[in-house]
């Protein structure tokens, strides 16, 4: 019988020697040159990391959600960017393993879980972010299946991708009722690739965003009907918000050991920095905060594994520990001097991934009223 528990420390394993092998020593390079995570997606399946949730059944490895998380955390310490590509055609995998069409499934999940092909989720429109029950991109029938019609804009690895989940309303006024989502595969035409947005230090998640005109879906790529659709997202979404604290944990960990080994070697006043008191307590502040943050996302972690409603834990991690790694991330940053500028350190491109983890998945203000209401609901109950 299999152990879960040797399977998922051997992704570790595996997911570092990633990183080790194909990313530490690229990442600067990749960033200057604007590239995306594309051609690193065919040695991160190698190691598993497109198939970590994915049943075992479709070639995964079937492991819980905590498992990828984990895994993720430990590619955001080397690149954010990097970190959403990846865990972004590993839901898609994940999505259309369980819920597609069976025949959709096996011609679709073997090219994803190899790298061959590359995947992400497109909710967000020019008009509509954080407030997806407004979206306008539409689905009208068709015979033998749809014809989807809208825009979809800041969406991860929408400058390769190959297939994407599209989230359409299909009865107008009907809100989250009638929302669906669909397989669109990108080389069909109806399919229109936007120019990928500049996102500078984070281009490594190939943020893009493409426009459908009258693009047929056939029946067999429905993959969530109206209603049940919103459902599926908002469970997903707990998810995503939880993976996003988790890698903010991986950029300050990564960041706090950078700046540590820098103490050690630099010397002021004739002793290392980590010797004077003032330099030395930025790393204990930044500690603090991060082992803080590491219980909230360990605890969401758990909801999820265990399928408990994780929306109001999955809101405070995000929100604690995206502001964790914003605050601290440019305090070391700082602490480092102007050391901390090279492009060969990750302070920068981490810095710029903290900023975007606050804004992905639900930003901070939307989720600070989430967590508000809870107040409400005690002051009416007592």
């Amino acid at each position: 019988m299999r152990d879960d528990g040797v399977v998922a420390q051997a992704l570790l394993g595996q997911a570092r020697s990633f990183v080790a092998d194909h990313v530490a020593g690229q990442i600067a390079q990749f960033l200057s040159e604007r590239r995306s995570s594309l051609d690193l997606m065919v040695p991160a399946a190698r190691q598993g990391l497109l198939g970590i949730q994915v049943s075992p059944s479709h070639g995964g490895l079937g492991l819980p959600f905590s498992s990828k998380m984990q895994a993720m955390q430990i590619l955001a310490e080397a690149d954010f960017g990097l970190a959403m590509s990846v865990v972004n055609t590993h839901n898609v995998a994940e999505h259309v393993a369980r819920m597609a069409d069976p025949k959709v499934a096996k011609a679709i999940v073997p090219d994803l879980l190899s790298g061959k092909t590359t995947a992400c989720t497109a909710l967000t429109e020019p008009g509509a972010g954080s407030d997806f029950a407004s979206i306008q991109t539409t689905a009208v029938p068709a015979p033998g299946g749809w014809l989807l019609r809208g825009d979809k804009t800041w969406i991860t690895n929408a400058h390769h991708a190959v297939w994407f989940v599209v989230y359409a309303q299909t009865q107008a006024s009907a809100g989250a009722a009638g929302i669906a989502a669909f397989l669109v595969d990108a080389r069909q035409s109806g399919f229109v690739r936007h120019a990928g947005l500049p996102m500078g230090p984070s281009s490594t998640a190939g943020t893009g965003g493409f426009g459908l005109d009258n693009y047929f879906c056939p029946s067999e790529h429905l993959l969530a009907a109206p209603g049940e659709a919103f459902k599926d997202i908002m469970r997903s979404i707990n998810g995503a918000r939880t993976y996003v604290a988790a890698m903010c944990c991986g950029m300050v960990a990564e960041c706090l050991r950078q700046a540590q080994a820098y103490g050690n070697e630099r010397k002021a006043f004739g002793k290392p920095l980590l010797a004077h008191q003032g330099w030395r307590w930025a790393l204990a502040d930044a500690d603090i905060d991060l082992k803080a943050a590491q219980c909230l996302v360990d605890e969401a972690a758990r909801y999820i594994d265990q399928g408990q409603d994780a929306q109001l834990v999955a809101a405070r991690a995000k929100v604690f520990a995206t502001r964790m790694a914003q605050r601290h991330i440019g305090a070391l940053m700082h602490a480092m001097g102007a050391a901390g500028l090279h492009e060969h350190l990750p302070f920068v491109r981490h810095l710029a991934g903290a900023q975007l983890a606050g804004l992905v998945d639900g930003s901070t203000e939307m989720l600070l009223e989430r967590i508000s209401k809870e107040f409400k609901t005690a002051s009416r109950s007592s």
